[in-house]
């Protein structure tokens, strides 16, 4: 199991835990630690590699040589193209309204601006500013970073968004998150869930992303919100990185493991 700092994740001892009880035996390394033999390994299960938003590069070409050696999970192809939010652009299902450039912007009540290699609202910027929504994405632009400019839905506030949380291709649970950028919101309040039945409409929607998808994955977590006309879109499809709630639902380790046991 791969890991940019094992001592914040909090998944890290309940999924150990969870392999052990289906017979496989796992361990935490590094992804970046050049003394690891990863075809040691009968299979390296990527986790909470979070600082790969900033050697984006380098973290793809250690997933393409360990691919080499061994079997990945999920795969370096689904991590080439997750790893960049440009994968919405192709994904043939209702997304978040997104304009990638710095000009013309659509005429939108408050904007979230964000560069499409990023994560946990790292250089994300809510504003009702469109001339600063503008600036922002061009300086992204100058940076030679692909820009995201979508409008800020109030009902992530209300109603939050609903992450699907797939483990082989099976839904193992689903939570309600609360709002990143909502007026007010601190670290504590984002990393705050609570278990949620996804409506039918959802699961639908989320099944499409995952069956648009030609490569075998053991984890997957769709994040979706719904529209102003009421119709789910999707926010992100996880498929590198995510954080799993497995805290949240007692069996969801238990599923994981099982996941991977087939897998293996």
């Amino acid at each position: 199991m791969t890991s940019a700092d094992a001592d914040t994740d909090d998944e890290r001892e309940p999924m150990l835990a969870a392999w052990r009880e289906a017979g496989i035996e796992g361990c935490v390394e590094r992804w970046d630690d050049a003394a690891v033999d990863w075809s040691s390994y009968d299979v390296v299960v990527v986790r909470s590699v979070w600082d790969y938003v900033l050697r984006r590069a380098e973290f793809l070409a250690w997933a393409r040589r360990v691919q080499s050696v061994t079997r990945l999970l999920n795969p370096y192809a689904v991590l080439e193209s997750n790893t960049d939010k440009t994968y919405l652009r192709d994904l043939g299902v209702p997304i978040v309204p997104t304009h990638w450039s710095a000009r013309e912007l659509p005429d939108w009540p408050e904007y979230v601006v964000k560069p499409s290699v990023s994560g946990g609202a790292r250089d994300t910027t809510r504003t009702a500013d469109r001339a600063e929504a503008a600036r922002l994405a061009a300086e992204l632009e100058a940076a030679g970073r692909t820009p995201m400019v979508q409008p800020y839905l109030d009902m992530v506030e209300s109603e939050g968004e609903t992450s699907l949380l797939y483990f082989g291709g099976r839904l193992s649970h689903a939570v309600r998150r609360s709002a990143m950028l909502a007026a007010g919101a601190t670290d504590a309040d984002n990393a705050r869930a609570q278990l949620r039945t996804p409506a039918p409409d959802q699961v639908e929607l989320a099944e499409k992303v995952l069956t648009a998808i030609p490569h075998v994955l053991l984890y997957a977590r769709i994040d979706l919100v719904r529209l102003p006309g009421g119709e789910p879109a999707v926010i992100e499809a996880e498929l590198t990185e995510p954080y799993l709630f497995l805290n949240y639902d007692p069996a969801a380790p238990a599923r994981f493991a099982a996941a991977l046991r087939e897998l293996i």
